[in-house]
């Protein structure tokens, strides 16, 4: 019986330590977005690793169309990091996104007439994007 009550205690511990550490931390996710998986990690790209706030400026000034989604996404991912730590400021806790991930979704196979009676097939893409961002300090551990 005491072994059990010392693994539940454990447990706990274990659990409460994850908690404290998903605090710092906090994502955003969009699902089935209509453009293609190479065009969106062109942009994510420009913003990983970087400050929040350049990285909205970045977002805003760039002509991509995934920008203007990207930068929506962000937004939402600060607002999520806001609700989480009530009365703390963006520009105290030095937040930079910590990543940004970029995933195929499903594809709309259509077909396009071809000469001869025959069929090419487009592949209309889509992908999730993923954000997530945290404090320099958890980072660079």
């Amino acid at each position: 019986m005491a072994e059990e009550t010392k693994h539940r205690t454990k447990k706990k511990e274990r659990a409460a330590k994850l908690k404290a550490q998903k605090k710092d931390v906090a994502f955003a996710v969009l699902r089935n977005n209509p453009t293609s998986p190479r065009k969106m990690r062109l942009v994510a790209g420009l913003i990983r690793n970087q400050n929040v706030t350049k990285a909205l400026d970045i977002l805003q000034f760039s002509p991509q169309e995934a920008a203007i989604k990207l930068r929506k996404l962000l937004q939402s991912a600060i607002a999520n990091w806001t609700s989480k730590n009530e009365g703390a400021q963006i520009e105290d806790a030095d937040l930079i996104v910590k990543e940004v991930r970029v995933d195929g979704a499903r594809m709309l196979k259509r077909l396009r007439p071809a000469p001869q009676g025959r069929a090419y097939r487009v592949r209309k893409r889509s992908n999730h994007v993923t954000i997530v961002l945290g404090n320099k300090e958890n980072t660079e551990k």
